[in-house]
């Protein structure tokens, strides 16, 4: 970062988390949760880049300003100055936070024997367990600096991530749940993808209004169809209390991802009515939610099928 630009990088500056550690200590598996968390994630990256990458993202207009980058023993020569790299970002003033994965050596001996994989510290005619110990004389001056040290010796992976959700998404973690909200017509086909399904072909049908059959949805006829009628209201409130129980389980499960499928017959008017109405209240309960109409591109418009459209109309995520 050049002088002139130090004021305004330290306003842009990026969230910074640097991973490190023992090899075997879980650092794959924290980068994985940094992923889910939105993070822009850098894997082996040689400590000497750190402040470039950092830099790059204070100019850059797109994508997370949030980074999590492993730095390790695989970097060869380039990982004996990471601890004074870090040093030089603390006093620049960057937001920078490492976390320092460890575990006993017992227990990294018996992951690597089990995963076959080859120490990054050990040379023909070295032991795992002679590796392990160079690896931990190497790390020694790290370990003292870091602001947070993970022993995952008697951790599982799941453990593991909510340690590390606890830690970065605290108070937000519903966001760290990727949700995708979608209508979509039974005569079409059965959804394969969806976590969840819910069938609205129970409510009274807009296809058989000749006024309503050409829209869908999405426009306001067809909504005001749908939406105020006494039955759509009551399942509306039962729907929304079933979806107040799921979700903040689907969260503390730790799961990442959620489809939640809204089908009718054609996928053109009650479900997507009803998959637009799901989306706006998963979003105002704080979910991250995309709403996407899977057959909408086949809705009858003035008596014909459109297939005008290749893809399905998706919202993007808030």
């Amino acid at each position: 970062m050049s002088d002139k630009n130090e004021i305004l990088d330290l306003e842009l500056m990026p969230e910074l988390v640097v991973v490190t550690g023992m090899s075997g200590a879980g650092r794959t598996e924290a980068m994985h949760v940094f992923e889910d968390l939105g993070f822009f994630c850098v894997d082996n990256l040689p400590s000497s880049l750190i402040e470039n990458l950092v830099d790059m993202r204070c100019n850059s207009d797109d994508g997370p300003n949030r980074l999590a980058v492993v730095c390790d023993a695989r970097n060869g020569d380039y990982f004996g100055s990471l601890t004074d790299e870090l040093i030089a970002l603390k006093n620049k003033g960057i937001n920078l936070h490492v976390i320092f994965l460890d575990a006993d050596d017992e227990k990294l001996v018996a992951r690597y024997k089990s995963s076959r994989r080859r120490h990054p510290l050990c040379s023909d005619g070295t032991t795992i367990a002679q590796g392990i110990q160079l690896e931990r004389t190497l790390l020694m001056r790290l370990r003292s600096m870091s602001d947070t040290v993970i022993n995952t010796t008697d951790m599982m992976p799941s453990a593991l991530r909510d340690t590390i959700r606890q830690l970065f998404a605290k108070g937000d973690e519903r966001r760290g749940l990727a949700v995708t909200v979608y209508s979509f017509g039974f005569k079409h086909g059965a959804p394969v993808d969806a976590d969840v399904v819910m069938d609205v072909r129970f409510l009274p049908n807009p296809y058989y209004d000749p006024d309503l059959r050409g829209l869908t949805g999405l426009d306001e006829p067809v909504r005001d169809f749908v939406m105020l009628r006494d039955e759509t209201i009551e399942f509306k409130k039962r729907w929304h209390s079933l979806l107040d129980v799921l979700m903040p389980g689907y969260v503390a499960e730790g799961k990442q991802q959620l489809a939640i499928g809204v089908g009718c017959t054609g996928g053109q008017h009650r479900s997507v009515a009803l998959a637009e109405s799901t989306g706006d209240y998963l979003k105002s309960k704080g979910y991250r939610v995309s709403v996407a109409h899977r057959d909408l591109k086949l809705a009858e418009r003035g008596g014909r099928v459109d297939y005008s459209t290749e893809t399905p109309d998706v919202h993007a995520a808030v």
